[in-house]
């Protein structure tokens, strides 16, 4: 069958891009934190910058269609604020300290996993045993907590050597005298990313209940960003009283949380809503490890990062994992349209033969 721009492949190809976005960002904030970026006021900018961006967009494109923001819709924008966008961000971005950007990635594979067991649990997906698509599911599933468990239990050799000789066995060295500290903070990392995986596959199903009683994109991402700000902000003056931290030091640090803000919590959150709207939370989730793949390649390419067996073997497990997940849910989305094909098809012919049997009945 061929599929044109009209059909699905507008929202797989929004989904690469924007997880392209989220891979570039995730290398400058990196990079940042590396320079002693405060977490909670990379968050705080982050957010702000990204409502600032958004609600002009917002008011002259959604002007005319925006219904009323009734007071339900706030609380639910604010709710999916604190659980989705505050917390998961600055748990992610501790994580993203202690371990490594390609890491960081890789463990937030296990995101559409853990929406798809969200899912199970609040009576928004159900699995069918007996058929494929429900075997594949659970399948699926298994393979990426095994693959996660991997990339957190073990690391394995390095797979990459980029520089010369010498600059390897000075590296290695290097490597060996912080191995040990490395280690902790590895599991201590793993920790804090998988509190973020958590509560970012939460966001996923708040913002689906969210988009169907308010589906205006620009607004809703807009206010989203404007309370997790705020949150932010609070939440860094309550743990913080250091003002000079505010204060934003080089071109990296402004770059960073401007990108990170326009770019990452701007137009990617609103790609995002929009292919929950119309795809649905699992389907959005699914395309979370193309920000792994991209970040390997900044990773090693611009931060010089090594590439280890544990992390490549963990990723591969996960990322087939997700990937039977989503042809589970592929073929057991097929499976429903035949079913309702089938019943609208009964309903006609019932009507049809209700219908000869009444002209029957009337002739004699």
């Amino acid at each position: 069958m061929r599929m044109g721009w009209g059909g699905k492949w507008k929202h797989v190809f929004s989904m690469v891009v924007i997880n392209f976005g989220f891979g570039l960002v995730n290398l400058l904030l990196k990079k940042a934190l590396d320079q002693g970026l405060n977490h909670l006021v990379i968050v705080t900018y982050r957010q702000a910058i990204s409502a600032t961006f958004l609600f002009p967009i917002a008011y002259f494109w959604e002007r005319k269609s925006r219904s009323e923001l009734t007071p339900q819709i706030l609380c639910h924008l604010f709710l999916s604020a604190l659980i989705g966008i505050t917390p998961s961000q600055y748990l992610f971005l501790i994580g993203l300290e202690f371990t490594s950007a390609t890491f960081s990635c890789a463990f937030l594979n296990m995101v559409p996993v853990i929406t798809f067991i969200l899912s199970l649990l609040f009576g928004l997906e159900k699995v069918n045993m007996k058929s494929k698509s429900g075997t594949a599911k659970v399948l699926g599933s298994l393979l990426c907590v095994c693959g996660a468990l991997l990339l957190t239990i073990y690391r394995g050799m390095p797979l990459a050597h980029s520089h010369s000789s010498a600059t390897v066995v000075q590296e290695n060295h290097h490597h060996m005298m912080i191995s040990a500290k490395k280690t902790e903070r590895w599991i201590v990392g793993s920790m804090f990313l998988g509190g973020g995986s958590l509560l970012w596959s939460s966001w996923f199903l708040i913002q689906a209940r969210i988009g169907k009683k308010y589906p205006f994109q620009y607004t809703s991402t807009a206010i989203l960003s404007f309370f997790s700000a705020v949150q932010s902000a609070i939440l860094s003056l309550a743990i913080h009283r250091n003002i000079s931290m505010w204060v934003l030091k080089g071109t990296l640090e402004i770059i960073s949380v401007i990108y990170a803000g326009m770019v990452a919590s701007g137009l990617c959150y609103v790609g995002m809503s929009w292919c929950i709207n119309h795809k649905g939370p699992v389907f959005t989730a699914a395309f979370t490890p193309f920000t792994q793949i991209f970040v390997a390649i900044f990773d090693f390419s611009v931060l010089h990062e090594q590439i280890y067996l544990g992390s490549v073997l963990g990723s591969i497990l996960v990322v087939i994992g997700m990937y039977i997940l989503l042809w589970g849910k592929s073929k057991e989305a097929k499976e429903c349209s035949v079913k309702q094909n089938q019943a609208a098809e009964e309903g006609e012919d019932g009507k049809q033969v209700s219908h000869v049997s009444t002209v029957t009945v009337n002739s004699r």
